[in-house]
């Protein structure tokens, strides 16, 4: 991708695309393969290179007012493309949510941003299930929210990671003061959203998707659920990332049976390649992660 970019949609999709410093592959299918669905998958890049963004909507509905609000999110993105705190991407979304409200209108939402210079990835959720983090170095598979992200910052490996992170990411997610925080989009406002930080290393690998995978049903009615979606990840094979979101669909549909599929479904998978652009120093990223993170004003 370029520079301005944007790309993505509510179509089926089954594809692969690159930014600096992470591969992504981006599997959506739509409820009964209609020609749009209720999922909205975008990813933008810019900041230079350096800022690339990942969002994934999950609209309760289909038909025309999906693809009116997946309008809506291009042109968000469009205007958010390089900003640093992405709270105010999601503060905007509610209130464009918020304007369809009256129709039944509402969705859940996750946003990643990948910073380049630094590794990190930040991310918010509004009311969205939590990705799943594969922390190649220990092997394991780790639910990605704001507690993961906290014991992360505490356990930071080197010095260079600490002095990155400090006055930072020391406080890595931006909480709401008082009210409600982190709900789907188009239900409440005003609704404040949150958003933590981890630091990526070589062949991490952050699994992204809506509920409809999750959610899965065996022909005698038990639900996958995410202990099950767990069991299913960590049973595959990372040696070869592209084939990973096949399989993953494979062992879903294994389960499902002869259930036919419920909802509509989307996965993104990200890894981390490490590939990115020079380094200036720590001091002058940990400003830049702490704009990203809300904690320094722009």
């Amino acid at each position: 991708m370029q520079c301005m970019e944007i790309w993505g949609g509510n179509q089926a999709v089954d594809s692969g695309i690159s930014v600096p410093g992470i591969d992504a592959w981006v599997f959506s299918e739509t409820y009964h393969g209609e020609a749009a669905g209720g999922d909205i998958h975008y990813v933008s890049m810019c900041g230079g290179g350096k800022i690339a963004r990942f969002a994934l909507a999950d609209v309760a509905g289909h038909g025309s007012a999906v693809a009116d609000l997946a309008v809506v999110l291009r042109r968000l993105m469009r205007k958010h493309i390089d900003t640093v705190d992405q709270t105010k991407f999601v503060r905007a979304l509610n209130e464009e949510f918020l304007a369809l409200s009256a129709d039944g209108v509402f969705a859940t939402a996750a946003l990643t941003t990948y910073f380049a210079p630094t590794d990190h990835l930040v991310t918010c959720l509004a009311g969205h299930p939590a990705p799943l983090w594969y922390r190649a170095r220990l092997g394991t598979w780790v639910r990605l929210d704001a507690a993961t992200a906290t014991d992360t910052d505490r356990r930071a490996s080197t010095d260079a990671d600490r002095r990155a992170w400090k006055g930072a990411a020391r406080r890595p997610a931006k909480r709401a003061v008082r009210g409600v925080s982190n709900l789907p989009l188009g239900v409440i406002a005003p609704t404040e959203y949150e958003q933590f930080a981890v630091p990526l290393e070589k062949d991490d690998l952050v699994l992204i998707y809506t509920d409809g995978l999750a959610e899965a049903h065996a022909p005698d009615g038990r639900m996958l659920g995410e202990a099950g979606l767990m069991r299913i990840v960590e049973s595959l094979d990372v040696a070869d990332p592209s084939a990973i979101v096949p399989r993953l669909l494979e062992a879903v549909r294994q389960f499902r049976g002869s259930r036919p599929i419920e909802d509509d479904l989307t996965v993104i998978l990200l890894r981390h390649n490490a590939a990115g652009p020079p380094r200036k120093s720590a001091g002058e990223w940990a400003k830049v992660v702490g704009k990203m993170l809300g904690l320094v004003k722009v």
